[in-house]
């Protein structure tokens, strides 16, 4: 029997962007004006600041660097980090909103293959993967172009994280359902 594998659903549950201020923050005064945010420099190096809309975190550094959290889409993500900039503004720091960057730095996405895996057939027929189900009851499978992890489950459920870009993400899928119907179950 071969796995037959349709269109499968994919839902992104996470992109992780950042961009960068040509400017030192002082994380201090930013406190005090970004409600929902928390600082403790001994426990780590940067300011956590949680937007509600859209709805997610970040980590914003001394260096200027900001990286967002939580967003479900691009475009969320890039709202975020434009509202996030605009509120550092508030503390006298001149930043040319124009000129903000933001870099897709990681998508997460999960994606329901409807149909059940068998993971110590798949552990001997794919190549670049790991399953030790004592340690963990997914399959890790690697994609060096584009460069992917797939957690497999044998549920069909199948997380793909690593991606740089929604494309990426289509073609890493595609290139797995044309590997798994290959494979005899």
């Amino acid at each position: 029997m071969y796995i037959v594998v349709e269109k499968p659903k994919m839902v992104v549950e996470n992109i992780v962007a950042s961009t960068k201020v040509d400017a030192t923050i002082p994380l201090d005064r930013l406190l005090t004006v970004l409600e929902a945010s928390e600082y403790e420099p001994e426990q780590f190096p940067g300011l956590i600041f949680r937007l509600n809309e859209p709805k997610v975190a970040s980590l914003i550094f001394r260096s200027g660097k900001i990286i967002c959290v939580g967003a479900r889409s691009v475009a969320e993500a890039k709202t975020a980090l434009k509202e996030i900039v605009r509120r550092i503004k508030r503390v006298g720091i001149r930043v040319n909103e124009n000129d903000i960057k933001v870099r897709i730095e990681n998508i997460v996405v999960a994606i329901d293959l409807k149909r059940e895996l068998n993971l110590d057939t798949l552990a001997f027929q794919l190549e670049a993967s790991e399953y030790e189900p004592e340690q963990f009851p997914g399959l890790v499978y690697r994609l060096f172009e584009p460069k992917v992890a797939f957690l497999l489950f044998s549920s069909g459920r199948v997380i793909c994280a690593g991606a740089k870009g929604l494309a990426d993400v289509k073609r890493a899928v595609e290139i797995l359902q044309k590997r798994l119907k290959k494979i005899k179950m």
